[in-house]
């Protein structure tokens, strides 16, 4: 679609923009006017823009915008190991093989020094209806989201020639990712835990203390195990449900190669409240590995599924902690509810202990 589809700031989105991205779409539409109609900042900048043009039947005239962060702190975080950019790549070369419901896309371009923008239709066009972060989901919803995952990880199960072909899911990006983590991460665990005061219990403090300074041997104790493609960062503000209560995955920013069973673990923490968690938790993970068979995956083990399941609580609650520290990123008060809920499932299971065991 050429670079004429990248911006940088809001005042970039004017007619001449959009008309490139119609012209792909709908070759004889013609642009009338163009309308920010929001600017949110966080770990991107994400516009609202009504598009006025005359080909209303080819491509609805609302359209949602993401371009890296105008927030100088969350540029910083996400600008090294490029995550707008590999969300890109992930809807230009993977997403037409997935196995789970995705946006339409309208426009996806990046290119190295001069930035990224996705351009997606609004989902309301379609009826969909997007998920909230601090929203807490049912038993039904829940189990729709883990047979979904189960259709993505079964999908790339144990694909040795993802990685060869997508050189974006590995490398320089995921090398920058971990590298940046590791060197912040005692600071910022120490600040977010400062930050959430009493939602995290104090005896969680030190282990979470010890993990953060123990980062590297514990994301290679946590990248064993049947590597597939995974979402990473699967939250209800990430999932969008249709008028029939299916859900959809938004937000691939994360997406890499790693443990399958890590998604049913950072989706369950971040998307139920604990009581529901604790109750149907295991029924959920039943779910997740009769989905699995079904596709014809074999050599699993109940029983080594729930252990990897227990250690993965870890990383949700990192992630949440982490994501105060830096501030910005999210809605600050769904940031502290699930805070709530990860700090819940991480002492429920002794997580971090655990994981020094594995």
């Amino acid at each position: 679609m050429g670079n004429k589809t990248l911006v940088h700031y809001p005042k970039e989105l004017n007619k001449c923009w959009a008309q490139h991205i119609l012209n792909y779409h709908a070759p004889k539409g013609k642009v009338s006017d163009v309308i920010v109609q929001s600017v949110n900042i966080g770990t991107t900048t994400r516009l609202r823009v009504k598009v006025e043009h005359n080909s209303p039947d080819v491509l609805p005239s609302n359209w949602f915008v993401k371009t890296p962060s105008l927030l100088l702190r969350s540029r910083l975080i996400t600008a090294l190991p490029r995550l707008l950019h590999k969300e890109i790549f992930f809807y230009r070369t993977l997403a037409k093989h997935t196995p789970v419901m995705l946006p339409p896309i309208l426009a996806a371009q990046s290119q190295f020094g001069r930035g990224s923008t996705l351009v997606m239709t609004e989902l309301d066009e379609f009826g969909f209806r997007s998920g909230q972060p601090i929203e807490a989901l049912t038993l039904f919803q829940a189990s729709q989201v883990v047979e979904n995952l189960a259709q993505l990880h079964g999908h790339y199960w144990e694909n040795s020639h993802l990685l060869q072909n997508q050189p974006w899911l590995g490398g320089f990006n995921a090398s920058a990712e971990n590298h940046l983590g590791s060197l912040l991460a005692v600071p910022l665990m120490r600040r977010g835990l400062m930050r959430a005061g009493i939602l995290v219990p104090t005896r969680l403090h030190r282990p979470a203390l010890n993990y953060a300074a123990n980062r590297r041997k514990m994301m290679r104790i946590l990248a064993t195990g049947a590597q597939t493609l995974v979402h990473h960062d699967c939250h209800p503000g990430n999932i969008f449900w249709t008028a029939q209560n299916q859900p959809g995955f938004l937000d691939w920013q994360l997406v890499r190669m790693g443990e399958g069973i890590s998604d049913i673990a950072y989706f369950m923490a971040t998307s139920l409240e604990p009581e529901t968690r604790r109750v149907h938790e295991k029924q959920l993970l039943d779910i997740y590995l009769a989905a699995l068979i079904k596709q014809g995956i074999d050599g699993l083990d109940e029983r080594r599924l729930f252990q990897r399941y227990q250690v993965h609580l870890s990383y949700a609650f990192e992630a949440m902690v982490v994501t105060l520290a830096i501030g910005g990123m999210m809605d600050n008060a769904a940031n502290i509810e699930q805070i709530r809920r990860v700090s819940a499932a991480v002492d429920d299971h002794d997580s971090f202990k655990a994981l020094t065991l594995q």
